[in-house]
């Protein structure tokens, strides 16, 4: 089965599933700039220490904040030097367009465990075959959810990759829209998945959920919050 990555940055709720991955099957946490900032962490590099003094068993992916490309190296050290559960995401390109291989390459020479992060194209899965070490393990993360937003259909991407890459670069389903995404990305083969702490929760209570069940419990929901509104015809 597919591995399940928690994605979000709320420290206690990343504790919570932490403690309770036995049981809700997460096996990894990602986080980004982005729902750091949503969450309000304020001290950056405070909130990973604290986090990886906790998250001690499981990939924990901390994302770069860089856009020039001897900087990004810099940081991915201080970040790498953090634990040996990181995984350094680096963008396959910054925000000039220019892409990050040899970077990449470089890291990845130094035994410093990736996480290529907003990977869209065939073209750049074909370049990260290249130029990631097969020593050490690696993640590529490829946004599914996002290419689908653009109307293509992202299993053939992802597929893609799971085909060509090595058996040391993970192939990760990224920017989960739903839980059916799971299975999705299950059925080709694809290593990891990272969903949401609420999509988490909804694959756990429905998975094999009996449909009638399902019917009933759906009009039971709507009739109670006719009620509880008062609505009146």
């Amino acid at each position: 089965m597919i591995q399940i990555f928690a994605d979000g940055s709320n420290y206690q709720t990343m504790l919570s599933l932490y403690r309770d991955r036995k049981i809700n099957g997460v096996s990894g946490f990602t986080t980004n700039p982005s729902l750091m900032r949503k969450d309000g962490v304020v001290d950056y590099l405070s909130f990973a220490k604290g986090l990886l003094k906790e998250i001690t068993e499981v990939p924990v992916s901390f994302e770069v904040i860089a856009d020039d490309f001897d900087e990004m190296e810099r940081q991915a050290k201080i970040l790498a030097a953090l634990g040996r559960n990181v995984y350094v995401k680096i963008p396959v390109a910054n925000t000039k367009g220019e892409v990050s291989y040899d970077l990449i390459k470089r890291l990845s020479l130094q035994d410093i465990q990736l996480n290529v992060t907003s990977v869209f194209t065939k073209e750049q899965i074909l370049a990260l075959a290249d130029v990631m070490c097969h020593d050490i393990d690696h993640i590529i993360s490829i946004f599914a959810g996002r290419i689908a937003d653009t109307g293509r259909n992202p299993k053939k991407i992802v597929k893609f990759a799971v085909d060509i890459m090595p058996r040391n670069v993970f192939v990760l389903w990224a920017s989960t829209r739903e839980i059916y995404n799971i299975y999705q990305a299950n059925k080709i083969r694809c290593d990891i998945i990272t969903a949401t702490p609420e999509i988490i929760g909804k694959y756990n209570s429905l998975r094999e959920y009996d449909l009638n069940d399902y019917t009933v419990d759906t009009v039971k929901m709507f009739y109670n919050d006719a009620l509880s509104a008062r609505y009146e015809l």
